[in-house]
């Protein structure tokens, strides 16, 4: 059997840039020390997703180099690949991102968010590529937020090019009147939980996503099998690490190899 641990880190949102770095450096030594080989954040954790409710200053170059070398020292440290939610500017504009550290300390690459949700396109301008990354015997592809919900064809891609994990960084926190859920796909909830179960059981692969954790957060942070079964859910509201062993022989990738373009 091929196994792999990997971690969610299930966290507030940091009460500043500055703060987000902190956080980071700390989950990822204890997502090492809990044994797991990979350690994937929410959209954008550093230095926080900009949403309409909350004002975060204007993206900071020098910041964010300086915040990924931390969490690469940190990765190196302790020898674990990390999945960061962050920005980059490319041409001036911001994009909502990932960068993947190499469990060495070293770049991987990024994967941009391509497939904007419409409320952000006046914050953030769309990337146009998607890439496969690498941890030892483990192949991932990396959706963020909205492309995990809303295009089943972004994990697809993902498990055609051999993913076994799909990871799904995403921000979601309770409007005033929204539901809050207590159990996993609740069927009173909206659907988003429920289409995770899909994009595992459609495509034949696990499935990793990661929220903040906030008040009434309408999801959480778990990891589904690749039958579209839940093998791990984390507590809404609950800060901390979901943590959990993966056996790589179960993600076949079968029925996303199957698929026939129309």
């Amino acid at each position: 059997m091929s196994t792999v641990r990997i971690a969610l880190a299930n966290l507030r949102f940091p009460e500043s840039a500055a703060a987000s770095v902190e956080m980071a450096t700390t989950a990822v030594g204890q997502a090492s020390r809990a044994g797991a080989r990979i350690v994937c954040f929410p959209e954008c954790f550093s230095p926080g997703y900009r949403s309409p409710a909350r004002a975060l200053p204007p993206p900071d170059p020098a910041f964010l180099q300086a915040a990924w070398a931390a969490v690469a020292e940190a990765a190196a440290r302790a020898a674990i690949t990390v999945v960061l939610g962050t920005e980059r500017l490319l041409g001036g504009q911001p994009l909502a991102t990932t960068i993947v550290i190499n469990a060495d300390g070293s770049l991987a690459g990024f994967q941009d968010k391509v497939q904007l949700d419409p409320s952000e396109e006046g914050t953030y301008v769309p990337g146009s590529e998607r890439h496969l990354f690498h941890a030892g015997p483990v192949r991932f592809g990396v959706v963020i937020c909205h492309e995990g919900w809303r295009y089943p064809e972004t994990v697809r891609w993902a498990v055609r090019q051999g993913a076994q994990v799909v990871f799904h960084p995403q921000f979601h926190e309770a409007d005033r009147d929204s539901y809050r859920p207590t159990v996993f796909a609740d069927p009173a909830n909206t659907f988003h939980e429920k289409a995770l179960l899909c994009r595992a059981a459609e495509n034949n692969c696990y499935f990793a996503t990661v929220n903040y954790a906030s008040a009434g957060s309408p999801t959480t942070s778990a990891i589904i099998n690749p039958d579209g079964t839940l093998m791990a859910y984390q507590p809404y509201g609950e800060e901390g690490l979901l943590v959990a062993e993966l056996d790589l022989t179960r993600a076949t990738g079968l029925l996303a190899r199957r698929y026939k373009p129309l």
